[in-house]
């Protein structure tokens, strides 16, 4: 058993892959071993998370989730903790492991109940696993209301009640759970969209079984455990590139200078900014360093391009001569908003293809647009939503949130394992924009740039003083 920590990479694999392990490891292990193993994995980490519990609750549903509760309800039993049991069902209707798992917890002498007790020091979610579509109703979403009130920590088995293990949608009445144990493979429903809020930490035990000739349904993690790069002694502002930023129409101009800021500390050569406003044009940056330079002015050699940052409807005018420039690219804000708008833009994005390298950035709204969908779609798959758009595109894909994706052509996705809500403020996504032309400006490749910025961005707001507030501005200073 391991926790599961931000600075690894851990493979992730869908329902129906989880499903193929499974039955592969049943068919080669004696019967009833894979729940034996699993549940004593939960009994574990239960008797460590409350070592001094005087009442841990397990609340058992129907299937085999509820089958891994009761192996662990037998082990728990024998080491001399009190325990409280819930069924959903009866026992005559469960699966053939569950049912004999549930006749070893009789013989070992636990204690079943119709109801939850009052004051549990520890409660143990194993009502439903990851092939459950349906949303908890009844008794069942009683007992769940019951464990958020309980005040006391919740262990998840295998994913949290009402979850969603392939997408991290989550039904109505949705455990909160402070930990969960992911048993055999990690799935993607934890680490994306409500996933995070509702695993708390996640655990993983493999259960003694590896294949390592399935291709994961997506990383989490940064793209082969990548480092950031050292600079060479004999480097100079022209070998670590140059990034332009094309942006900050009237009212504005504040998203350009953030992105602009955010590639200057990202470690680029030199930073141009364009701005889209005639009248903005002269004015002083806060920052001496960023060079003020009309968009047709621009130097041609070595440049990354970041476009939209605070870009308005005037982005649009500019877009079909930027994409057609073999300079790598990054496309935010305004400029997804425009070419969602416009087929032709569209296509122009499509035609770089492989040979320009492009970074789309959008947040679940702006993917949304460019899928021609809306918002609730996006969420409720993030992963298909990335890569849809990846191949829509044929580009590298950052779709934004909770849980971030990193999506490209013909390449396995990474959800990101950094970052916190301080990041849902105005300016934070401009700061990522920079950040990812600064990498592409470094000769990153598309989407270890993408990643890698990702994973940083997100890391400096885990590691943000909690007395200090996060804005943009500083986020953008503190980027190294």
């Amino acid at each position: 058993m391991q926790r599961v920590q931000a600075n690894q990479s851990y493979r992730l694999f869908s329902v129906e892959q989880t499903r193929t392990l499974e039955r592969g490891a049943m068919a080669q292990l004696p019967a009833h071993a894979l729940m034996q193993r699993a549940g004593l994995a939960v009994a574990n980490l239960a008797g460590a998370l409350a070592p001094h519990a005087r009442t841990i609750w397990i609340a058992c549903g129907p299937g085999n989730n509820g089958g891994d509760g009761l192996e662990a309800a037998v082990h728990l039993q024998n080491r001399g903790f009190q325990l409280q049991v819930t069924c959903l069902g009866t026992p005559g209707a469960l699966p053939p492991d569950a049912k004999a798992s549930w006749q070893r917890a009789v013989a070992a002498g636990v204690q079943f109940a119709s109801q939850p007790p009052e004051s549990p020091d520890l409660c143990i979610d194993a009502l439903l696993g990851i092939g459950s579509t349906r949303a908890p109703a009844g008794d069942m979403a009683h007992w769940i209301t019951s464990m958020r009130s309980s005040g006391t920590q919740v262990l998840a088995v295998d994913i949290p009640t009402g979850l969603q293990a392939d997408t991290g949608a989550i039904a109505a009445s949705c455990v909160r759970a402070d930990h969960t144990l992911s048993l055999l493979t990690l799935k993607p429903g934890l680490f994306t969209a409500h996933g995070r809020d509702a695993a708390g930490q996640v655990w993983w035990d493999d259960l003694g079984v590896c294949d390592d000739t399935l291709p994961p349904a997506a990383r989490f993690g940064v793209a082969g455990g990548l480092l950031p790069a050292r600079y060479q002694h004999a480097s100079h502002k022209g070998s670590r590139g140059d990034v332009a930023v094309v942006g900050g129409a009237t009212g504005m101009v504040g998203a350009a200078f953030l992105a602009a800021s955010a590639a200057l500390h990202g470690g680029a050569g030199r930073v141009f900014v364009s701005l889209l406003d005639p009248c903005d044009i002269a004015m002083q940056p806060t920052q001496p360093e960023l060079m003020l330079r009309g968009w047709c002015d621009l130097p041609e050699d070595g440049l990354t391009l970041v476009c939209g940052c605070g870009g308005g409807d005037r982005i649009q005018a500019v877009l079909p001569q930027l994409l057609l420039k073999p300079h790598p690219m990054v496309l935010d804000a305004d400029a997804l908003n425009a070419i969602a708008k416009d087929p032709e833009l569209q296509a122009l994005v499509r035609q770089r293809g492989d040979r320009f390298p492009t970074v789309l950035t959008p947040h679940p709204l702006e993917a949304a647009r460019l899928l021609g969908t809306d918002t609730a779609h996006v969420q409720g798959d993030r992963l298909a939503a990335a890569q849809a758009l990846a191949e829509q595109f044929q580009c590298t894909v950052v779709l934004k949130g909770s849980g971030t994706i990193t999506a490209a052509p013909q390449a396995i996705p990474i959800v990101n394992p950094t970052g916190n809500g301080r990041l849902a403020t105005g300016g934070t996504g401009d700061v990522l924009a920079g950040m990812v032309g600064a990498r592409l400006g470094g000769g990153m490749k598309a989407f270890d740039a993408a990643s890698m910025a990702v994973f940083q961005h997100g890391r400096i707001a885990d590691q943000w003083p909690q007395h200090l507030p996060l804005t943009a501005g500083a986020l953008a200073s503190a980027v190294h």
